[in-house]
């Protein structure tokens, strides 16, 4: 995944690689517990609002990869933000970068 391939200076890949499984772990207690949320952008796209503990993983990598880990955590907060806004998450959208710095407030394209 590129979110683990983002070194700090004198980061190992496996420091690199516990570091983004631990964010990804908070992440989904902090969605469980309901203080992250899921927003959907227009267009289909994922950011989570209120995320702060992120260790440098960017909102599309985190999705990307909790949702091929089946994240139980994940799918209950799309099936809550789709509800809550009418729109339903676009793979294309995630697919193509799609992605928000502010928890879903702009939107940007993948860079």
């Amino acid at each position: 995944m590129p979110c683990d391939t983002q070194l700090a200076s004198g980061q190992t890949l496996e420091d690199r690689n516990n570091q983004v499984k631990a964010a990804l772990r908070k992440l989904e207690a902090a969605l469980k517990g309901g203080t992250v949320r899921v927003n959907i952008g227009p267009n289909g796209a994922v950011a989570f609002q209120g995320w702060k503990d992120r260790g440098d993983v960017s909102d599309v990598c985190a999705y990307r990869t909790l949702t091929a880990e089946g994240s139980w955590e994940l799918r209950q907060a799309v099936v809550k933000a789709e509800a809550m806004t009418g729109r339903k998450v676009n793979a294309n959208a995630v697919a193509s970068g799609e992605h928000s710095h502010d928890g879903g407030d702009t939107w940007h394209k993948g860079h």
